[in-house]
């Protein structure tokens, strides 16, 4: 193998730390042994770029494992050498229960098929997590035929138990030596140190930053997180194969008793004894008992929750994910549903459940692994990566989005919550020394927003105006500039929807000269009082054009609206969402005219409809600047129809003919040829 100038500095930092991450796969073989078992056994042997020290080495792990790791066919062997050798060690899952009627802790040998081995209380106390799941260890048994209980022998003694994890840790090391990486550098690391190979094809940058995002239930304690992505593209590997700090658990199998506290021994369960628990396959069902669910409410938002008839709180740290198939492209989940409809039914329409998501990952952008996705450099060893993981779980960085920026009044407590998370997690993962920049920080708190707005746009098309607050900003303070971000997947390849419009969509093209910007209108008209409440926008030009449009029809309701349908009994709630572009001007007057007249009739528009042109306060139609700029931009993003005042007329000539072979551009001279235009059917 040919060495990278990063392979060589993780040496020269982290010598006896890292190790090739293709060995363990070349070791392991068919055998069912995580990669964390292994490269525990490989990283004293094989951290070194002699090619002879490595084969020396994988030859002496393969030694250790030959002799020691039990495969499930060989279970009634080793039972043999455990019993003809008295004492022998084996590589193998230990699991501990309580049998209370008999006040008895019984261990589980998993692949050595011994169902009960004796085992000390001390050693149970020591290592508890035996009850929660169990651990990979390296287990000293022995055999004891004099051990009888009742009238049955049970000679099998668990006498001592080394896990496989680092007995030590310094936390120091990996702040000293972080000084010494660039930051693409040691991005690059860490997505080796879990395996992948971040320069291999279909590897952009997107794609490592999502995979990186993995990472965060392991450093942030008590976050929940969610992904929805296809098959085979490493979902539930993290937690299963590079930590023994979590716990994967497969579909249906929660329980109460397991998971919060075990109401017959009061022993917490594994929220308090594990750094993240993952549902794998989360779209069958969670659960076994149901007030599972109110108590994981409880849980994911406060990171601690009630047991039931006894009274007090009962916290935890662990993390909390749920991952999802998903079997069709997620434009036609959109189209149709939300991006939670697949998964479990008894979570997917529960908003107070759904909102308690810190981060929804797009797991759809992550696609299959091949083979040449996987690394064969230097990496941290697993043990190694996740007590640096681990220990990262101590820090904080939760405020230090308040030194550079503030939020913009779209983000509510919980959705604040998440962001900080989310930026303090990667702060974690990417600076552990803590030094940073604010430029660092603008681009994981864009990361952050996204992240959040997927779970609230979600919310919002589950339950309506009370997750209407989506248009997430942040504001620079030293520039006040207010910044907006948006959602890779309510895009598509096309900006503009090209079915029908629902009531109160509609979109313009807004342009202040030198940029023009690609807008989104949104509409809900609902029962009230007349109130008027515009988001997503500070410019005073385009809220007077609203307003303006707004008191027009206002004071002509009598000739376009019917009596029933007076804004005097609507409060009429309009958001402005900058799809593409840097700023929204003024000009957008037609298009809340048609959306909001749409809202209140509960009428679609046409599909893939843009208006162009504004409404002056006595019904004037104006005339749009940029004309050609504007339509070419709406043309390319999906409109079919553009409406364009007539005073543009003259202009037709200057746009390309690409543009009038696929896009309709009728013109309108008044509000009512507009809407007559405009309304679907």
């Amino acid at each position: 193998m040919l060495l990278d100038n990063l392979d060589k500095k993780a040496l020269e930092n982290f010598r006896g730390y890292v190790v090739r991450k293709d060995l363990a796969s070349l070791i392991k073989g068919g055998a069912n042994v995580p990669a964390f078992v292994l490269e525990y056994l490989l990283a004293n042997t094989c951290s070194t770029e002699d090619e002879e020290k490595i084969k020396d080495g994988i030859e002496n792990v393969k030694k250790v494992l030959r002799e020691h790791y039990v495969n499930p066919e060989e279970c009634n062997l080793i039972q043999s050498k455990i019993k003809e050798k008295g004492r022998y060690k084996i590589i193998d899952k230990i699991a501990v229960d309580l049998e209370p009627q008999k006040d008895h802790y019984w261990a589980s040998i998993s692949n050595s098929n011994i169902k009960k081995a004796n085992i000390s209380e001390e050693l149970v106390k020591t290592h508890e997590k035996m009850l929660l799941g169990g651990i990979w260890a390296i287990i000293e048994m022995e055999y004891d035929p004099l051990i009888i209980i009742g009238t049955k022998v049970f000679p099998f003694v668990v006498r001592d138990i080394k896990p496989i994890q680092l007995s030590s840790f310094d936390g120091g090391r990996i702040a000293d030596k972080r000084k010494n990486f660039t930051n693409e550098e040691w991005k690059i690391l860490l997505l080796r140190s879990a395996g992948y190979e971040p320069g291999s094809e279909n590897m952009g940058d997107r794609k490592q930053t999502l995979l990186l995002m993995r990472l965060i239930p392991l450093v942030e304690a008590n976050f929940n997180m969610v992904e929805l992505g296809p098959r085979s593209s490493g979902k539930s590997y993290i937690y299963k194969e590079i930590t023994p700090y979590a716990l994967l658990i497969s579909g249906g199998q929660g329980t109460v008793a397991k998971i919060f506290v075990n109401n017959t021994t009061g022993r917490v369960g594994s929220v308090g004894e594990w750094d993240a628990i993952c549902f794998d396959e989360s779209t069958n069902k969670l659960f076994k008992d149901k007030d599972a669910i109110p108590m994981m409410k409880d849980y994911m938002e406060s990171g601690s929750f009630s047991r039931a008839g006894k009274g007090g709180e009962i916290a935890g740290q662990a993390s909390i994910i749920y991952n999802g198939n998903i079997n069709q492209p997620v434009e036609t989940v959109l189209q149709t549903s939300h991006l939670f409809s697949p998964f479990a039914d008894e979570i997917s329409h529960d908003t107070a459940f759904l909102d308690r998501i810190n981060l929804f990952l797009p797991g759809w952008e992550i696609t299959k692994f091949s083979p040449s996705n996987f690394t064969n450099h230097f990496g941290f060893s697993t043990d190694f990566f996740s007590e640096t993981l681990k220990f990262q779980r101590k820090m904080t960085y939760y405020d230090v989005i308040d030194r550079y920026f503030s939020f913009g009044h779209h983000l509510k407590q919980r959705d604040s919550k998440a962001v900080r998370k989310i930026v303090s997690g990667l702060i974690k993962l990417l600076h552990p020394d803590g030094i940073f920049t604010k430029e660092d920080i603008r681009e994981y708190l864009t990361l952050a927003m996204e992240m959040r707005r997927r779970v609230k746009e979600q919310l919002k098309r589950i339950g309506g105006m009370e997750f209407w607050d989506t248009n997430f900003s942040y504001i620079d303070k030293d520039t006040q500039e207010e910044v907006f971000v948006g959602l890779p997947e309510e895009r598509g390849n096309d900006l503009i929807e090209k079915h029908p419009l629902p009531p109160g969509i509609c979109y313009t093209s807004t342009s202040d000269g030198e940029s023009n910007s690609l807008v989104k209108i949104e509409v809900v008209a609902l029962k009230g009082s007349g109130k008027l409440n515009i988001t997503g926008t500070n410019n005073s030009a385009v809220r007077e054009n609203i307003k303006n449009t707004y008191n027009y029809l206002k004071a002509n309701e009598k000739t376009i609206l019917t009596e029933q349908h007076s804004l005097k009994g609507y409060d009429i709630n309009i958001q402005i969402t900058n799809l593409l572009g840097a700023y929204i001007s003024e000009g957008v007057g037609s298009a809340v005219y048609v959306a909001i007249i749409s809202a209140i009739y509960s009428k679609n528009l046409k599909a893939g409809l843009a208006v162009l042109g504004n409404i002056s306060i006595g019904g004037v139609i104006e005339k749009s600047s940029n004309f050609a700029d504007k339509t070419t931009l709406l043309s390319e993003n999906g409109a079919k129809t553009i409406l364009v005042p007539m005073d543009n007329l003259k202009e037709m000539t200057t746009l390309p003919a690409s543009i009038l072979g696929k896009t309709d551009i009728p013109f309108y001279s008044n509000s009512q040829m507009l809407l007559q235009k405009a309304v679907d059917g």
